[in-house]
């Protein structure tokens, strides 16, 4: 019997994405799956129902979910569409437990396996299913773009017959995935980018893609490639270092995030305060609280005249690449998942274990969230 999979329409305010494509769902179809689709669940990432081929539709997700061996969702579905849920289901999306806590009990209480995309190990084999990064790497570009909007300058430096204009200076804050993409996206656009990390290591990196690198001298390298918490003495000594940097620029962009933690505070009110008339600070880490202190999640404030913006759920913004992303994600996961049209997930597999959030056949014992 072909295995059952349900792909919902997201319901949570803001969200535009949709967890599966129409190309990613022929793929699906050819590892022998039937597909179903939640009416309506691609229109705001740009896919009509018209173009998914091969899918029944089904309006209710309460009816879709409870049909369904595998659902598909981008955002935790609601508790009652779980609770929709058959015994022993497999649910994939993204979850982030701690903010969840509610959800988990659904999941023990219905014995279902939960796949929870944050959690996926950061390592070369798990790379393909890495959805933070996948949605990382809009982010880092949205950002450049957000900033330029906000700017009363230009990026390139530009010559006329009136005179000639000076480049802007980014500054980008933290270089992850999202980081190394604003880097490479404000060099492209011209402007003069300089890249800071509390890890060392990632000086190469920001200098391959047209960056100096500020150091500090302060290293901070931690576990599962993020940066540990600086200590007091070493926060106070990269201040002294980056302050003339952060009111130099034209622009900082900041993006220092671990997932199910609150953002680190990157910039202080008073190197705000200092920073030069015209100023803009893109803050992509607004969903932990944001790595600026004036930051205000969700909204763009001006203090004095420096405008500082901090986006929630950029990934969204860019519907349609963000969801191509992320169904290639899942559909990596899956390929793991599913072995001669069945469902035989190999538990001593890295990428399986530490993704999984919850497990049937150990509902008991809830896998505890962690950081991905």
């Amino acid at each position: 019997m072909a295995i059952r999979i349900a792909v919902l329409k997201e319901t949570r305010p803001g969200e535009r994405r949709v967890a599966m494509t129409p190309s990613a769902v022929e793929r699906l179809i050819k590892l022998g799956a039937e597909v179903s689709v939640q009416s309506g669940a691609g229109e705001d990432a740009g896919f009509s129902d018209a173009v998914f081929k091969g899918v029944a539709f089904v309006a209710d997700p309460g009816q879709l979910a409870g049909s369904a061996d595998i659902v598909l969702a981008v955002q935790p579905p609601a508790p009652e569409t779980v609770k929709a849920m058959k015994p022993g289901a497999i649910l994939i999306s993204f979850v982030f437990a701690e903010k969840e806590p509610g959800l988990l009990g659904v999941l023990r209480e219905r014995s279902i396996t939960c796949f929870a995309m944050e959690r996926a190990p950061r390592i070369s084999r798990a790379q393909a299913m890495d959805a933070l990064s996948s949605q990382a790497s809009l982010s880092g570009y949205s950002a450049v773009l957000l900033a330029a909007t906000h700017l009363a300058r230009i990026f390139p430096r530009m010559s006329t017959a009136a005179g000639s204009l000076r480049p802007a200076t980014v500054l980008v804050m933290g270089l992850g995935v999202a980081g190394l993409q604003a880097i490479a996206t404000a060099h492209r656009l011209g402007a003069v980018v300089e890249g800071y990390d509390v890890r060392p290591e990632t000086k190469v990196e920001a200098a391959s893609l047209g960056a100096k690198f500020v150091d500090t001298g302060v290293s901070a390298a931690g576990e599962g490639g993020y940066a540990r918490e600086l200590t007091a003495e070493e926060k106070e000594r990269a201040a002294g270092v980056l302050t003339a940097h952060i009111q130099q620029a034209d622009v900082v962009i900041t993006t220092a995030a671990v997932p199910g933690r609150p953002a680190p505070k990157l910039i202080s009110k008073a190197q705000v305060d200092g920073m030069k008339a015209g100023a803009v600070i893109v803050d992509l880490a607004a969903e932990g609280g944001g790595n600026c202190e004036y930051s205000v999640p969700g909204e763009t404030t001006r203090i004095g005249q420096v405008t500082i913006v901090a986006p929630l759920n950029i990934p969204s913004l860019l519907s349609e690449h963000a969801s191509q992303l992320y169904a290639m994600n899942l559909l990596n996961l899956l390929q793991m998942l599913i072995h001669d049209g069945q469902l035989a997930p190999d538990w001593s597999d890295e990428v399986i274990a530490k993704t999984a959030l919850t497990r049937a056949d150990a509902s008991s014992e809830s896998l505890h969230p962690h950081a991905a």
